[in-house]
């Protein structure tokens, strides 16, 4: 028996590397599944292992799924009943976020800040292509720069295309392992590519029609960083569904609303009609920025059907 590390699911094979050899293709001994979770992929990148190999095919047979410190999961927009699992063992998050070229929505921010925060995932917010704004732009990023910042969370304005900024995000990369999530078309593969040149991922263009962009990414995958620590690389996410989390502890996961909750007229707020509602009323006077309420209000009440 041998242990390793999943850095690359396909859905059917998984390619895993252990300490002292080649990465491995392996698949799963038979109907192996994980009993807590529906999901379309029973392994994900970043699990560690324990694998067989088979001498006549030369390729391993996953025998077990060893503890998970964390993972980070989705529910699966085609499939409702189902979950995809987008890493596991991470130690942070970078959701790569676009004010324009596309148009990254805050309520699908604050949907994958919400999924993150109810597993301890720490995230940072990377605001790209800044080289391409204009004055309403620039303005547009201020403001969600100092909705996030003053509610805890790390930001930065990159641009990967000039490489501006690059070498902060690598100090903050340094010796971690990195999931790397966003929309398709702001630019994943080109930053990881100007991080780490060598790995020459496939980028892609912006659709002139509708402004988004086009999937290069097609697998999760992990890659190695010389300067130390690994990124996991996603295929680009339409939509991000929240599952996992109860409609009434839904406000625990946004910390602006649970730190003033407390204060509510009845221990069981909703944050919605109830009369003495402090959340309603630190909206009101602009202590929890609207957007972030409307979020909550838009997962609270599955208005947001695509997950937007």
């Amino acid at each position: 028996m041998k242990e390793g590390i999943v850095i690359k699911s396909t859905g059917s094979w998984y390619i895993v590397k252990s300490n002292s050899e080649n990465p491995v293709p392996c698949r799963i001994k038979g109907k192996f599944r994980l009993d807590e979770l529906r999901s379309t992929n029973p392994l994900a990148v970043g699990d560690k292992v324990t694998y067989e190999m088979d001498s006549v095919t030369g390729s391993g047979v996953i025998n077990d799924i060893h503890e998970r410190k964390n993972f980070i999961i989705r529910k699966a927009t085609n499939l409702s009943k189902q979950t995809q699992i987008l890493a596991a063992n991470i130690d942070q998050a970078v959701l790569l976020v676009t004010v324009n070229y596309p148009i990254t929505t805050t309520v699908f921010i604050d949907r994958f800040l919400a999924s993150a925060e109810a597993f301890n995932i720490p995230v940072i917010l990377l605001f790209n292509k800044v080289d391409r704004y204009d004055y309403k732009h620039q303005e547009e990023l201020k403001l969600l720069r100092e909705v996030y910042e003053r509610i805890g969370y790390q930001t930065m304005a990159v641009s990967a295309k000039k490489q501006e900024n690059l070498d902060e995000v690598r100090n903050l990369l340094k010796d971690k392992v990195t999931l790397i999530a966003g929309h398709s078309g702001v630019g994943k593969s080109t930053l990881i590519n100007r991080l780490e040149p060598g790995l020459n991922l496939k980028t892609g263009d912006i659709s002139e029609q509708n402004n988004t962009g086009r999937h290069t990414t097609t697998f999760a995958e992990m890659h190695p960083f010389s300067f130390g620590g690994y990124i996991i690389d996603t295929p680009g996410i339409r939509g991000f569904g929240l599952t996992m989390i109860e409609k009434e502890e839904l406000y625990h996961f946004f910390r602006e609303i649970f730190k003033v909750s407390h204060l509510c007229q009845f221990h069981n707020c909703t944050h919605l009609h109830e009369p003495g509602c402090a959340v309603k009323k630190a909206v009101e006077e602009e202590a929890i920025a609207f957007t972030r309420y409307n979020s909550y209000i838009s997962i609270l009440l599955n208005k947001d059907e695509k997950y937007r």
